[in-house]
């Protein structure tokens, strides 16, 4: 079930099909969203910056399940930080992180998905999370009305093995 919120002046995504993106990774190569969805669904985390602290709070606990995913149901994780390479590397390496992180400095693709916002450190993308299946459709959707206010790893894991449908239940 996708969830679909307004938040502030952003809508989000108008259509069930995820916006294709091709962005440079922490790895050094670049990450295309379609590609990664001929091996299964993707996991798209929309993060502010390599400075956010709910950000990486959020992303340590999608690092702790990243292997997992991967190897048992082939998620990709694809974090797109509104942020350049050499800060998000910093990032990447200062949480440990076992996730390569995607920078989007122009916030291009932040925008396509729930949207930026300019803040005291500049152009931020606002937070959210999407799983996206392997025919390219939004099966989840959240978009932070708060910057704290996050969906967790091991949730989606579970969504995700729960046929994309809510573990806990409609409540």
């Amino acid at each position: 079930m996708t969830r679909r919120r307004v938040v502030g002046s952003i809508v989000s995504l108008d259509e069930s099909q995820a916006p294709d993106f091709t962005l440079d990774s922490t790895a050094g190569e670049e990450v295309t969203l379609s590609e990664t969805l001929d091996d299964g669904p993707t996991i798209v985390l929309v993060n502010r910056g390599h400075w956010c602290s709910f950000c990486a709070e959020q992303l340590q606990t999608f690092s702790e399940v990243a292997y997992d995913l991967w190897f048992h149901d082939n998620v990709d994780i694809l974090p797109v930080v509104t942020d350049r390479v050499g800060k998000l590397t910093e990032m990447r390496d200062r949480y440990d992180l076992d996730v390569q992180l995607l920078a989007d400095p122009d916030g291009s693709v932040a925008d396509r998905y729930s949207g930026t916002e300019q803040t005291s450190h500049g152009l931020t993308g606002i937070a959210a999370t999407y799983v996206i299946d392997t025919d390219g459709t939004v099966r989840y959707e959240q978009i932070a009305d708060h910057p704290g206010d996050r969906t967790q790893g091991n949730f989606v894991r579970y969504f995700i093995r729960n046929d994309f449908a809510n573990p806990f239940g409609d409540g």
